[in-house]
């Protein structure tokens, strides 16, 4: 990407300045770096095309148009600014650097947010403003000469990186970040991508902090966190960092006597016959078999997995077949306490009916009483007899003659009624 944002800064303008140790344009500022300070710029080649060019500007008179790039455009749409992949090591420095001299390093290629210098051991990190501008940094100020040390710079390990496996297809950059955003702020999350573009069920996280880092590794090992609704697990591994973009260069290789003895001979094919040519072979004989055994281990671990599947669709249908049954049971358990809460209610209106009746006959009955003891209030007074009603209610509610008694009270009052007839 370095490569292409530089090729596109290489406009051909007319008088731009070349800087005299790789050729590059800077992406602000076309001034000698301070690495170059204090050596002679190399003579400056100009291209036909831009003789012509000026020779043309001359004629006409007219200045040719300066090359202006801004660092925003240095920025992808939505990438975050300042990330632990924008943070370079930079080494060999001068143990009397500054921290003023070692921003002005860096000043060119936008703003700058972190800085470090360790004077004892000659060595500094910086974090720019972007990836780009990084990589446009490493480039042109790897190997140039700083009081006549060559600076080495590379990007910084980033320590709170962490590799994610066993991802399913429908896992994308968006929902690995919302995923493990619970954990602390995500810098990036990225799904491994095949050339075709489909999952290859690996991912990148790298977060912000060493302590969320350590806390999702924790968290993840400990339980099982599930992105997706079928339940495969998401495996987190520390992050192994690799330099796959500079390799081992020659310059930077120690010389030792293992290297000479090793590097008498020039590189060769072994002839059929001799000593290299039969261990020769016996190495690829063992790579081979190596490369069997780890066929066997990926097509077992396929096996294992799709039977992994099978079993987890046949335990997912079970799994629904029960709580449809333990639903089914939770309705009819429902419904028969609905039915026994219809019941005790029609007992109730029931007893409330009853209650209600027995009240009615109670009223009717009292009614009935009442108006008897009317009737008899307004009937004549034959022969003076007056049936003292009252007396005889208020005696039988105070003593309970027995029948012999009424008897004898009905004679007596039969036998004075015949008296008052005859007088």
């Amino acid at each position: 990407m370095a490569n292409r944002n530089m090729h596109q800064a290489r406009m051909p303008g007319a008088n731009s300045p070349q800087p005299g140790r790789r050729g590059t344009d800077s992406p602000a500022s076309s001034e000698p770096t301070p690495a170059n300070k204090g050596s002679p710029a190399p003579p400056q080649q100009q291209s036909p095309a831009a003789d012509q060019s000026e020779g043309a500007a001359e004629e006409t008179g007219e200045c040719p148009p300066k090359m202006t790039l801004d660092i925003a455009s240095f920025r992808k749409p939505g990438e975050k600014t300042f990330t632990q992949r924008s943070r370079l090591f930079v080494g060999s420095l001068p143990l009397d650097i500054t921290e003023e001299e070692f921003r002005n390093l860096f000043a060119k290629y936008g703003n700058i947010n972190e800085v470090f210098i360790n004077r004892e051991r000659g060595f500094g990190f910086v974090c720019l403003e972007t990836r780009t501008l990084a990589e446009i940094a490493k480039v042109e100020l790897d190997g140039s000469v700083l009081s006549n040390r060559a600076l080495k710079v590379r990007f910084a390990m980033h320590g709170a990186a962490l590799k994610v496996r066993n991802l399913l297809p429908v896992v994308t950059n968006e929902l690995l970040e919302e995923a493990f955003s619970q954990f602390g702020p995500v810098e990036r999350a990225i799904v491994v991508t095949d050339d075709r573009g489909r999952s290859t069920g690996r991912g990148i996280v790298e977060f912000a902090s060493k302590v969320a880092a350590r806390k999702a590794l924790e968290r993840c090992n400990e339980g099982a966190m599930l992105l997706t609704t079928t339940p495969c697990p998401t495996i987190v591994e520390p992050m192994e960092h690799l330099d796959d973009e500079d390799g081992l260069p020659e310059k930077i290789l120690p010389k030792t006597p293992k290297y000479y003895k090793e590097r008498e001979q020039t590189p060769r094919f072994a002839q059929p016959g001799t000593f290299e040519f039969e261990y020769a072979s016996r190495w690829k004989a063992l790579d081979e078999m190596e490369k069997q055994q780890r066929e066997q281990v990926d097509r077992n671990i396929k096996e294992a997995r799709e039977k992994l599947e099978a079993e987890l669709e046949a335990a997912k249908n079970e799994h629904q077949l029960m709580l449809m049954r333990q639903d089914l049971l939770r309705r009819q358990e429902e419904l028969r306490r609905l039915e026994e809460l219809r019941n005790q209610e029609l007992q109730r209106r029931k007893q409330i009916e009853m209650r209600h009746e027995e009240e009615r006959r109670r009223r009717e009955e009292e009614m009935m009483r009442h108006r008897e003891q009317d009737e008899l209030r307004r009937q004549p007074d034959s022969g003076g007899f007056v049936p003292n009603y009252h007396e005889n209610v208020s005696t039988n509610a105070w003593s309970s003659p027995t029948h012999s008694e009424k008897m004898k009270q009905t004679e007596s009052r039969c036998r004075s009624f015949n008296v008052k007839i005859h007088k």
